[in-house]
């Protein structure tokens, strides 16, 4: 169920300027546009035919908020019409300014308050553990300033005690959080027992190996750093 077909900048240039009519995006969203390419091409077990199959991978944006280059990657993968990005936050639109699984295809949470996405990764993982389904992978994007909120703080400490293995988290880290730890973001899922890479978020094949180095015994994080001015 892998996409193999590489993402062409140029198209994805293309779709994410249709999106933007004329607006301006910031950090929030070309920050994650790497990690989603990487993702979509060559990591997560899912097409447009399999988006209801049990047993695909499973991605949720917790960052909801850049959504913007998510709708163009699942246009380019054809998961939804390229003419729906005309019309992205319009009043009879299906993309909102936040995803919403109910209303775009391939969309497996409804994200926007932020904090929430790592909660419903481990209750994700979780059911699939309880069904026997220890294939699929589940993983969740979230930017470093979400690492601010409470409850991403209980779903690390408790994915890293019960050995939620099927569970990926990749941060974003554009240096946007209002504080941190000693030794970088990936130090606060280790000390809970998660594994843990941290590479350049430009950086293919880097972002490639880090996402598929989980030990498959324990949950993994991916801290993806980008340049302070994007």
């Amino acid at each position: 169920m892998t996409t193999t077909t590489a993402t062409d900048p140029v198209t994805l240039g293309a779709l994410l300027d249709r999106i933007r009519a004329g607006r301006e995006f910031g950090a929030n969203v070309y920050s994650t546009l790497d990690v989603l390419q990487v993702l979509y091409d060559r990591v997560l077990r899912i097409t447009p035919a399999t988006i209801d199959d049990p047993d695909r991978d499973r991605f949720l944006l917790s960052k909801g908020h850049a959504v913007a280059g998510y709708y163009a990657l699942l246009a380019a993968k054809g998961f939804i019409p390229v003419e729906w990005l005309d019309d992205q936050g319009g009043p009879e639109s299906r993309l909102g300014d936040h995803p919403d699984r109910l209303l775009v295809p391939g969309v497996e949470i409804g994200s926007g308050s932020l904090g929430h996405g790592l909660g419903l990764g481990v209750g994700t993982a979780l059911g699939l553990r309880a069904q026997g389904r220890l294939d699929p992978r589940v993983y969740v994007l979230l930017g470093d300033a979400e690492l601010d909120e409470g409850s991403n703080h209980e779903a690390i400490a408790y994915a890293g005690a019960t050995g939620l293995a099927g569970l990926t988290a990749i941060v974003v880290d554009n240096r946007s959080a209002s504080h941190g730890w000693p030794g970088g973001a990936a130090s606060r899922f280790t000390v809970n027992g998660w594994t843990a890479a941290t590479v350049d978020g430009r950086d293919h094949e880097a972002l490639h190996t880090a996402l598929t180095g989980h030990d498959n015994h324990r949950p993994h994080v991916v801290v993806a750093v980008v340049a302070e001015e994007e």
